[in-house]
């Protein structure tokens, strides 16, 4: 059995998840946020863009043609590398109960 996974989630539901999940009195976090969203519609729009026209191109230089990968997947590489960096960097707050657990010496024993 194939188990598909959507990856075409909305950016509004990204946002609002995310929007939930961190401090948004830090306006840093919030900045966090619209980047990762602006990171995410531009990925998006090269994905679409290399669908439209392929995974290579032919390039013609005087006599010579060859064919070559498509730019913009290096770029999505650098792009999908800024979007992992700025997931690294999120400060969630924690919203499970049981995590917030006062510690003392004695547990250490």
């Amino acid at each position: 059995m194939t188990v598909t996974f959507r990856t075409d989630v909305s950016t509004h539901k990204i946002k609002d998840y995310l929007l939930s999940r961190v401090d948004t009195d830090s306006p840093v976090e919030v900045e966090k946020v619209g980047r990762y969203l602006k990171h995410i519609e531009i990925y998006r729009r090269m994905e679409r863009t290399i669908k439209k026209e392929g995974v290579s191109i032919t390039v013609k230089n005087g006599s010579q043609t060859y064919v070559k990968s498509h730019p913009l997947l290096t770029e999505m590489n650098k792009v999908n590398t800024s979007i992992m960096n700025i997931e690294r960097t999120f400060n969630f707050i924690d919203n499970d109960e049981t995590n917030n657990k006062t510690y003392t010496a004695n547990d250490l024993i």
